[in-house]
């Protein structure tokens, strides 16, 4: 079932001449896509999934249910000079409904306070709509105070977000661009520092120069701000791939969770550090909230198909990994994966055909003899492994030929070779193979788990740090009983004397600030103590109202749309469906079952 307090936010459309200002309109959406997410209460889909339907003209309900959420909200943005008009309007998916609309008119100067007055109206207006929320009195921060700068760093964004090693590069150029003019715009910082682990981790460019850079990258932005989420990120990734540090990975990938609880790379590093420890049940409760809010992402899908095989459900995770490599056949993860579910499952001979059919520049040499090496010992091959295990060896002699390490470790281990197995394995601590830390626990090396000495190494390979434990949080919206009945005594007697739903612009803000409350006390007060959101506690009022006015013998000239604007109703379809659902009639129906129409 969708959850009601769920949100996807589409990107905007760019309504201004020419295409120079896409990346703006997407780094406005990813802002705004941000701050929702601030609210706890709320289930906002993450970017890359909202923008999986960037340009695809496909019906908002069937948006809606892809990605599982109760509403949507789109818009545009113009830019003309220096002034911007963004327009923005909330869908309710279930019966295709506009229940909000509105546009602003800025100068291009005012960006981050636009996007902070735009995100607090649709989190006010969500609140009125689907129940209470808990709301920051501010959900955007400016992150720099030079405008220039922060369109230098969307530039390098939008750029980075296309995931290949052409992209990459360029949003390198443009986050240098941005730093010249602001050196402290942390988000340049984190994006240099994720563009170049990319390349590296990826081998598109030379491993050590490459870490280099981005850690070089990494320690400025620690220097800024040492609790910023993707810088803790990207702070899990280093200390896992180059110094093959699981404690110190899970210690920083907890941090980023911390910071920013609806971070789904988060979640999902944390979900991939956790079937590694082979705590699955842990690992399943990471993966689902990144399901829950990045479904489309492709990222997303290879952790599920991982956890699949990590969990040896090799039938289920071999079709999701069909899946993957469908949509991205280059998709190294995936297709290294399936030869691995496919050598578990004994179809040597597809796994023999996918390996055999990979280009020499798709697959690292190493790993590709790795594989092949593997496949014949599986196969009991013993006239042609021999060969291969020599040549694997001796790659595997030096110090940093990790997919050796890693593959030589795998055919010990096929080979029912217990001591030159963990012999291997030592290299893990000698050399920090962030590969062999992978390796250990895969389904390939299960033979080990047999031995007296697995359990010992395996508490010694994914040692964890104690993680501190947050103190919990009183709900700062929570008022005590006391105070609860004082507020309803209030807010009955202030409804009775001043009729403020009379006013067809009142919003739960403005009514908190009548009654000198904060709109969070109030929003949970009218959820917990009323059983209701804003807009049907106020639009009960409004009917009253109007059965009021239509009771009037000096009503009778007065159309019932004309009494439904005077009882507080600004739309005459909002009118008729909240009568109806007060009612149970149409206002017609009323009219005519009241005897009043004769």
């Amino acid at each position: 079932m969708t959850h009601p307090k769920s949100i996807a936010v589409l990107p905007f459309v760019n309504t201004s001449p020419g295409k120079e200002n896409e990346f703006f309109c997407d780094g406005i959406t990813e802002e705004i896509i941000n701050a929702l997410a601030k609210i706890e209460q709320l289930k906002v889909t993450s970017r890359t999934s909202s923008f999986f339907f960037k340009g695809k003209n496909l019906p908002l309900a069937e948006i809606g249910r892809e990605l599982g959420v109760a509403n949507l909200l789109e818009g545009s943005l113009r830019v003309s000079g220096d002034r911007l008009r963004i327009s923005a309007q909330l869908i309710n998916v279930s019966d295709d409904s506009h229940f909000w609309s509105e546009s602003w008119d800025r100068k291009l100067e005012d960006i981050f306070a636009i996007q902070d007055e735009i995100s607090l109206r649709i989190a006010d207006k969500l609140r009125e709509h689907v129940g209470h929320l808990n709301i920051a009195d501010q959900l955007v921060q400016a992150p720099t105070g030079k405008v220039e700068a922060y369109r230098y760093y969307l530039q390098g964004k939008s750029l980075f977000n296309k995931w290949n090693p052409e992209h990459a590069n360029q949003a390198i150029g443009y986050f240098e661009k941005a730093l010249q003019i602001d050196p402290d715009l942390i988000d340049a910082h984190t994006g240099l520092a994720d563009a170049y682990s990319f390349l590296a981790v990826a081998g598109f460019a030379p491993r050590e120069i490459a870490w280099a850079k981005a850690i070089e990258s990494i320690q400025r932005a620690k220097a800024l701000d040492p609790q910023n989420a993707p810088l803790n990120y990207l702070l899990a990734n280093q200390a896992f791939f180059t110094e093959a540090d699981f404690g110190q990975s899970m210690q920083f990938a907890r941090q980023a969770i911390a910071s920013k609880p609806t971070y789904a790379e988060g979640h999902q590093f944390l979900a991939f550090l956790f079937m590694l420890r082979d705590d699955m049940k842990k690992a399943g409760e990471h993966l689902r909230y990144a399901r829950s809010i990045d479904p489309l992402n492709p990222e997303t899908k290879f952790y599920q198909a991982y956890f699949l095989y990590r969990s040896r459900s090799f039938d289920e995770a071999e079709v999701l990994l069909e899946q993957l490599l469908e949509e991205n056949p280059k998709s190294l993860p995936a297709l290294i994966t399936l030869i691995y579910v496919l050598l578990k499952t004994g179809a040597y001979d597809r796994a023999e055909a996918l390996i055999a059919d990979r280009n020499p520049d798709e697959i690292m040499p190493d790993e590709k003899l790795g594989l092949a090496c593997l496949l014949r010992v599986m196969q009991g091959a013993a006239e042609e492994y021999p060969a291969l295990l020599t040549e694997l060896e001796t790659n595997a002699s030096g110090d940093t030929s990790f997919q050796a390490h890693a593959y030589l470790f795998l055919v010990y281990c096929a080979l029912h070779r217990e001591d030159q197995a963990f012999s291997v394995l030592e290299k893990l601590f000698q050399k920090h193979s962030s590969i062999l830390l992978l390796t250990f626990g895969d389904p390939l090396a299960d033979y080990l788990r047999g031995s007296s000495r697995f359990e010992a190494y395996r508490q010694r390979i994914y040692a964890d740090i104690t993680p501190t434990v947050a103190s919990p949080r009183r709900n700062s919206a929570e008022l005590s009983e006391r105070e609860a009945e004082a507020y309803l005594r209030k807010l009955a007697d202030f409804m009775e004397t001043e009729s403020p739903f009379l006013d067809p612009s009142l919003s739960l803000r403005s009514l908190a600030n009548l009654l000198e409350m904060h709109p969070n006390q109030l929003s949970w007060l009218l959820n917990e103590k009323q059983g209701k959101n804003f807009n049907a506690y106020i639009n009960r009022f409004r009917v009253d109202h109007f059965k009021k006015l239509l009771a009037d013998p000096r009503n009778t000239s007065i159309s019932l749309i004309g009494l439904a604007y005077e009882s507080g109703f600004n739309s005459k379809t909002v009118f008729n469906t909240v009568f109806k659902k007060e009612t149970g009639m149409t206002p017609k129906e009323f009219h005519k079952n009241s005897g009043l129409s004769d």
